[in-house]
């Protein structure tokens, strides 16, 4: 019987939570995206008016381009190709700067969450604290503790994220 109770009292503890769901709560992760899809308009206005202007130039050239002389209508269409090499590049350009803002956002939110978990970790005394959104857990035994009341009960502990440094990245300018 004592060994018994040895052997409860030395088992390996280890908790789990859905970190997808908790980034998902914090009211931090609601800045952040307000702020993404803020950024991610003003680079879709500068693409859309550059795909305007093109457009433009584009019907202007094609209602002319068989009144055009040769050469004018070389020039005009090296011009044209010019500026469609300029759009597909901002897109590129655009898309890497999503990406690098989306990481910069959300760097505080889930640094907040990982030092929540790490301390509702610890003061449980918990050996591991697995991700079940990361869908990599084959068992999940009932004798695993889900952290995520805990850790929520940390986060309202916790003053709000620091926001992530504004690098005043604005969009690209426009290109003409």
């Amino acid at each position: 019987m004592l060994s018994a109770g040895f052997a409860n009292a030395q088992a390996p503890k280890f908790g789990h939570i859905d970190l997808q769901g908790l980034i998902q709560v914090m009211p931090e992760r609601a800045v952040a995206e307000k702020q993404f899809n803020a950024y991610q308009k003003e680079l879709e206005d500068a693409l859309g008016i550059m795909q305007k202007e093109f457009q433009t130039k584009y019907l202007a050239y094609n209602t002319k381009k068989d009144s055009l002389s040769e050469t004018v209508r070389k020039m005009k269409e090296e011009d044209l190709n010019a500026m469609n090499e300029r759009i597909q590049t901002y897109q590129s350009s655009a898309q890497q700067q999503l990406q690098t803002k989306q990481t910069e956002l959300l760097k505080p939110v889930f640094d907040k969450a990982d030092k929540a978990i790490k301390a509702v970790g610890a003061e449980k005394g918990l050996l591991y604290v697995f991700d079940m959104s990361s869908r990599t857990i084959l068992y999940n035994s009932k004798e695993s503790l889900d952290i995520m009341p805990f850790v929520k009960a940390e986060l309202d502990k916790m003053p709000a994220a620091e926001k992530a440094p504004e690098t005043e990245k604005k969009a690209a300018p426009v290109k003409k």
